[in-house]
This record gives structure tokens, sequence and C-alpha cells, in this order.
């Protein structure tokens, strides 16, 4: 898409945000137009002379930077620049295949295919637990989308090389941000009257120029920007994932905290090609090259075994480090070593009910109801007309079950027992497998639309203020259900209830000190946290594992019982012939 077109698109978005009611949507509603400005052509150098550019060089007296290049000198990202696609025109005349390997990455797409299921899966394909679907409400979800422009799921990604977000991810000049409601764009002036970034913070107009001369390595800020506020607010979606670990207590997480190791997101998710290693759909439990790859080692997962290899248990107690170490083809790291999630003063939320949505107060006006203050003394909402009802929690323990790292997942049109809890997600893995270990996850409870004559669930249009059917406007279930229906080309007849579910995130995050870790009685108790895991040892009572052992040692006696009166009447039969 070229930028002339872009400013097109930007003034008709503009019109038709600008139809509908206001007050009945959480975001501004009208972006702002884009001024003209030339943009850089692709591949394209700076105009500067040689010598100039040579001039720039950093002297052998000047401090060694940990970069190759200084990019506060180069006169192409000096600007002015009226949009940020003409930003990543400018780095594309350097970088110019930077592009195209983001492009090719699941941070692009948002598609992946699972080999191990079959299933294609990615945000543009999957229905969750949350806000429940991308499609119909792009302009809201694809605000977090590594690039600028994406408003329609059922089509691919832009192809169109300036419309990759660079500064999203190598930004180190704090004050670049998207709106929330721009389909991937930042705020520019002048910015609308009430508008938010995707973080929930006031927009104000980001200045391009200070942002392309900022650029560095990725940081935790870059990262954090959107995975830390995934699912409409901070730490809503994954529970081990919040604005803490920008700047965590080493007793939240040793690995991010500067009392501990100090580390990057991208310590552990090392990329390569603007690829990044680790995956919620696919991911390794175990890792049997984990002692050959150190940080920033080239891997396809990240992995705890990487560092910590998987005999992780020292002294000063040997016999006790050797039976911890024995735990390790069962245990993953994570299960003793994140004791808890959502610690250090940001709650996540862990349960959502749609049901509810559409109440109003009693001057017909949407209700905003906030009965819950976390650890860091915020109000959060536990109802909203727009979204229902919710239920947050801190320092929780995490949901066990044995994994091997595969989801297979509910899709769209999948068959549902709606007398059941519906899992979003299955975690897969048999009890004892030499590929499986018992992992941490947070299990999301919700209660979401579904279509009782064919028993799928639906596709829900959300945001769209002005269209007359979305829900966070309009509060008309039966609207915003058929209108998500016909924008994805499902069958629909109309007829809806709603249906619990279960959706499931892995917990990888706020790695406790060693200290905190937990310790055998937390476990190995007949209360413990893993009482009903299939091959936890559980004195003094029996759990599941513990009755299959105990069927097999019964097993194993009446076989033993049985061979002894066979040899005892063979004894017995032989006396009397050779007498």
């Amino acid at each position: 898409m070229k930028l002339s077109a872009l400013r097109v698109s930007v003034r008709v978005a503009a019109a038709w945000l600008a139809l509908g009611p206001g007050w009945a949507q959480d975001a501004p509603t009208a972006p702002q137009e884009m001024p003209e400005a030339a943009a850089p052509e692709l591949g394209a150098q700076s105009h500067s002379d040689p010598a100039t550019r040579a001039a720039n060089a950093a002297q052998i007296t000047d401090p060694v930077a940990a970069l190759t290049a200084d990019h506060s000198k180069f006169d192409i990202l000096k600007g002015p620049f009226a949009s940020g696609p003409e930003v990543t025109a400018a780095c594309l005349s350097c970088h110019t295949e930077a592009s195209n390997q983001v492009m090719h990455s699941v941070h692009w797409t948002w598609t992946y295919e699972n080999a191990a299921t079959g299933q294609t899966l990615g945000k543009a394909h999957e229905l969750n637990a949350f806000c429940g679907n991308v499609a119909s409400n792009e302009v809201r979800c694809t605000s977090c989308h590594v690039g600028y422009g994406w408003d329609d799921v059922r089509e691919a990604a832009p192809s169109d090389p300036t419309m990759v977000d660079c500064l999203v991810c190598h930004d180190s000049s704090g004050q670049y941000a998207k709106q929330d409601n721009l389909a991937g764009h930042p705020p520019l002036a002048p910015v609308a009257e009430g508008a938010k970034t995707i973080t929930g913070a006031k927009a104000t107009p980001v200045d391009l120029a200070k942002a392309a001369l900022s650029v560095g390595q990725p940081s935790r800020e870059n990262c954090g920007n959107c995975h830390f506020y995934g699912g409409g607010g901070d730490n809503v979606k994954h529970g081990d994932l919040s604005s803490v670990l920008f700047d965590p207590p080493r007793a939240v997480d040793v690995h991010m905290s500067q009392d501990g190791a100090n580390m990057a997101c991208e310590s552990c998710h090392v990329s390569d090609k603007h690829v990044l290693a680790g995956s919620r759909y696919e991911g390794d439990v175990i890792d049997p090259h984990g002692a050959d790859r150190m940080p920033g080692a080239a891997r396809d997962t990240a992995s705890c075994t990487s560092c910590h290899t998987d005999a992780p248990h020292k002294g000063p107690n040997p016999l006790l480090a050797m039976k911890l170490n024995d735990h390790t083809d069962t245990l993953a790291c994570q299960s003793c070593h994140i004791p808890s999630f959502a610690r250090g003063g940001v709650a996540t939320k862990t349960a959502w009910d749609w049901s509810t949505a559409g109440r109003m107060d009693e001057n017909g006006k949407p209700i905003k109801e906030h009965g819950y203050i976390q650890g860091n003394g915020a109000e959060l909402h536990t109802y909203l007309s727009t979204k229902g009802d919710f239920e947050w929690g801190e320092n929780v323990v995490p949901h066990y079950a044995w994994s091997n790292g595969v989801m297979r997942y509910t899709l769209p049109e999948t068959e549902i027992d709606p007398t059941q809890v519906v899992e979003i997600n299955q975690i897969q893995g048999a009890p004892g497998s030499p590929d499986a270990r018992i992992f941490p996850f947070k299990r999301m409870e919700g209660r979401q639309a579904y279509d009782t004559d064919r028993n799928v669930l639906l596709f829900n249009h959300v945001y769209g203020p002005g269209d007359g059917t979305a829900l966070w406007a309009y509060f008309d279930w039966e609207k915003s259900l058929k209108a998500g229906m016909e924008y994805v080309g499902l069958e629909y007849a109309g007829n809806y209830d709603f249906v619990n579910t279960y959706m499931y995130w892995p917990i990888a995050h706020q790695v406790a000190p060693k200290e905190d870790a937990l310790d055998c009685a937390a476990c190995h108790a007949q209360d413990g946290r893993m009482a009903n895991i299939a091959g936890v040892y559980v004195p003094g009572g029996l759990n599941i594992g513990g009755k299959l052992g105990l069927v097999l040692l019964v097993l194993a006696a009446l076989g033993v019982a049985g061979h002894g009166v066979l040899r005892l009447f063979g004894r017995k039969s032989g006396g009397h012939h050779h007498g």
C-alpha cells in the first residue's frame, strides 16, 4: 500500500469512526489525518556526501559502543516524518532485508501451522476466552500488530514492506506508542480527545524523528508494551507477564530483576532473522541439547535447561541435590520455581463472564463497577456493561497438568458439548511419557456465546462505533453475534446461549529466587497442590497415581501368589508320580 492510499484510508476511517456515539466506546473514535510529506525511496541512502558521512564515525578516543551504528548520526533519520511507514522506508534504505524477515514471522502473519495437530492456529484464526476474536474487531486488536494498517484479518497482513513497524521493537526514546484503535499506527498530532495507547495511557503525539534517531536493540520495554497488556489490560491475559517486569524486585523475577540476572526478553527468546524463539502453541518442555545452548545461542524454543542443564541442583547437601535432580524427568523447572503468579502487586484476570454484558443503569447508561483493589492500590473493574463480570487474582497457585508442550484448540467450527466445560485449548501429554513433564498453567475461566443449533462457538463483533451492531456501542447480543458470523462467512440462524470455558496459558515467567522455591511438602501431601496429578507420591493417602500404583501392586501380588500355588501343586503331583 502506498502512502497516498494510506492517507485516504485514514481519512475514510476518521469519517466512519465519527458516526457513532462516543460515550458508548471506551476508546476514542477519530484517528488523525496524516499530513503530506515525501517518503524516502526504498534503497535510497542519505544524501550527504561520503566525507560528511565519514565525519560521523567514532574516533579512537571515543568510548567503544555496544553496536556498530549510532543511528542518531544518520541524516535520513532526522525527518521530518508524517507517518510510521515513512520511518520504515528510511530504515529500509540501509536494512534492505529487514521487512521481508519480519513478514515471515508469527509476529507478522498471526498464523501458526501446528505440525503436531495439523491445525492452523494464530490470533488471526482462533477464538479465545478474553475478547473472543480478532475478526470484525481489527482496528482495536491489530493495534498490537507489529505493523501498520492491517484492518481485515480475512486477508493476509499487508505485503508492502513499509508497513512493518520498526519502531515498536527498536525505539528507545521512551515516547513511541501505538494508539489503541488505529490498526497499529501511533498517535500523531492532532490527537483525538480521550485517545489512549495500547497500554491504556493517555495518547500524546509521538515525535517520529526522535524515535527514529533512538533505535537500538529491543528492550523489555519494547516487548512489554504489547505482551504485558494482552487481553485488554495490564496482566489480564498471561498472569506471569505484567508491568511489574519492567523493573521487578528480585522476589518477583530473579532473571529480570536488576538485583538478579537483569536479563532482557531476548536473553531467552533469541531472534534469528527477526523470528523469536518460544511458542505457546508448541513449546518444548524438555531440551535434549540444553547443556550445549547457553544464552544467545541458536535454538528453536526457549528452555530452562539451556542455562541450567537437566541436573541443576548442587550442594551443600549432596543427597538432597541428587533427589531434587531426580525430579527433572517428571517436573518442569517452572513447577517448583514459580510457586505462584501475578506477584508484585498487579493482579491477573481469572474469570470473564460475557453473558452478563449489556446491563444498564436506571438512566439507560452503561455501568462500570470497580470492586477489586490490587496490591499496588489500583482499582480494577469487576463489571462493565461492555464486557460483563470479571474476577481477579494475585499470588495465584497454578493449575498443574502433564504437558508435552502441544496444545490442541477448539477452532471456530469445532462441535462442542454445551453440557460440559469447553476447553478452548487442550493440554497434550501423557502421564509419565518421556516427552512430557508436569507443567504450571494459568487456567482462565470464561463464559462465551455459542450457537445452540450447531453447537459451535460464535464470533462476536464488539468494536465498531457507528456501524449499528458493535456490542460495545449498542449492547445488543443478537446484532453483534449476527454481524460477527456474517463477517467471517459462517452459518448462524440467530439462536445463542452461553457456555462455560477454560483456556490454559503456560506459566514461565516470574521465576522466584531459589530460596523461595517450593519445598517437598508443598506437593507430597494429601492436600498438596499436586494431590490429583498422576505419578505424584502422596504419603498417607492415595491420589490417582497412587491408586493406579496400588492396582499394579495388587496384580503383581496376585501373580506371585498364583505362581506359588502352581509350583506347590506341581511339586505334589510330581512327587506322587515318581514315588
